[in-house]
């Protein structure tokens, strides 16, 4: 059985106020729209059609690159979407209709809702849920057996069906050769003037096909975003549910309510997040980290067993049983090795530093390639940048930078080879020579009483 979804992500969403479409507008790092394709694709589904209006290429940029795209041009209802994408629907699939600013809805409640319309033999299966006031929402309206009569909205409602606390979510299941047959046949005979999906259900009831209604959801996941009010409320939502995830699966979040970790974050068990921490976007941590307070991670990785404190690390990679910080920044291409050590103020950018080497404080290192056992002194720059190119230095295994030195690149210091303190290098250094690159110290005796009598006698 082939599982498809139909996202429906076509407008304009007048209400976020904003020159982008309403379904790219993100929640925790990922565009809403993309949060329901990710949910669908975890609950089963195989294919994904997205019906695409309203700056339509904004949107196709970014959906997943194996996402089938059908147009509505013209807002005229779910029903009219849905007809938009009928040459991909085919009389063997199961259908899925979600919504492209739904951005809660779980897998789980997918996957039970698949359950129930197979396990039924049902030819339409909507997803619902019950609330104390269900103004503005279609009403799931059951017969005397408790099965689903019909779904009617708001403003075609009678008084005595406003009554009724069961609405519909938006998502449904169809059967492929129903749902085609039933399109053929909707009409725009109603308040709004628009073409109804949910008629689809009356449609089929009519010709004696089974149709259901899935009780098996809650209000929260359903939640339509149509403002940065709701959008809002979302992000503390899916923040919320991030974070418990992690913590289920053994990771320690000191304070959940200060911790920011975006949706596609992996954290291995026993590592602990300290508050004010920021993990964005394609970041994985390993197991028995220590992640310290207000550290900002996007895009990278950081090997087990090793402490960030207090730092920023942007599209890089870091090793097993490593130290970064605090107040350190990893610039992006940063690549660190095993038990190496990054201290207070280091920066590192395009730069690979491999294991056992140490920049401990107060270091640029930029465009380089650092070897094994290297030892960075403190206020050690390398000198990458001639105002027009950018150049890369070499220091090989087991050499030693002396403090305040300079690397004028490009330049290469052998294994083993030593820089004195305060040197600046603009030649190599041969393996295993000491290069001192600095004026001789003179001392001036009396210097200072001469120069006082001439500044008390201006």
């Amino acid at each position: 059985m082939n599982f498809k979804a139909i996202i429906l992500a076509a407008g304009k969403g007048t209400r976020m106020k904003s020159k982008y479409p309403k379904v790219v507008h993100k929640v925790c790092g990922k565009e809403m729209v993309n949060h329901v394709i990710s949910v669908s694709k975890k609950s089963g589904v195989n294919d994904i059609v997205a019906i695409l209006g309203h700056e339509s290429d904004v949107v196709k940029e970014k959906l997943p690159k194996d996402t089938m795209i059908a147009m509505q041009t013209e807002q005229l209802g779910t029903g009219h979407a849905v007809m938009m994408a009928k040459e991909y629907i085919n009389d063997n699939d199961t259908i899925v209709v979600l919504c492209g600013d739904t951005p809660l809805v779980k897998e789980e409640t997918l996957k039970r809702l698949f359950d129930y319309h197979i396990e039924h033999g049902y030819h339409a299966t909507v997803l619902t849920t019950e609330v104390d006031n269900p103004t503005g929402y279609g009403r799931i309206i059951r017969d005397e057996n408790k099965d689903l009569l019909k779904i009617v909205e708001q403003k075609d409602a009678n008084e005595e069906e406003k009554k009724a606390k069961e609405i519909n979510s938006g998502i449904y299941c169809f059967n492929g050769k129903s749902l085609r047959e039933s399109l053929d046949l909707l009409d725009n005979n109603n308040a709004q003037g628009e073409y109804y999906l949910t008629d689809t259900i009356k449609i089929m009831r009519d010709k004696g096909q089974k149709v259901g209604a899935f009780n098996g959801s809650t209000i929260e996941e359903l939640m339509g975003v149509n403002s940065r009010v709701e959008l809002s409320k979302a992000e503390e939502i899916m923040r919320r549910r991030i974070n418990e995830s992690h913590m289920v699966n053994g990771v320690t979040i000191i304070d959940v309510n200060s911790t920011y970790i975006e949706a596609d974050v992996e954290i291995g068990n026993d590592t602990i997040v300290y508050p004010g921490t920021i993990l964005i976007g394609n970041t994985k941590i390993g197991t028995s980290c220590v992640i310290g307070m207000n550290c900002s991670i996007t895009n990278s990785q950081i090997g087990n067993d090793t402490e960030v404190q207090s730092s920023t690390i942007i599209d890089s990679t870091v090793g097993e049983n490593t130290t970064v910080g605090p107040y350190a920044y990893l610039r992006p291409n940063s690549n660190i090795g095993n038990n190496v050590k990054i201290g207070d103020f280091v920066e590192v950018k395009n730069a690979t530093i491999e294991d056992n080497s140490k920049a401990s404080h107060l270091s640029y290192i930029g465009d380089a390639h650092v070897g094994k056992d290297v030892n960075i002194g403190c206020g050690v720059v390398f000198v990458n940048y001639d105002g027009k190119n950018k150049f890369k230095s070499t220091v090989k295994d087991g050499a030693f930078i002396g403090s305040n030195s300079n690397l004028v690149a490009p330049v290469t210091v052998e294994e083993k080879g030593y820089v004195a303190t305060g040197s600046t290098i603009t030649n190599d250094v041969p393996q295993g020579s000491l290069a001192v690159a600095r004026e001789r110290q003179v001392i001036k005796e009396g210097w200072v009483a001469k120069k006082e009598e001439r500044d008390n006698n201006k």
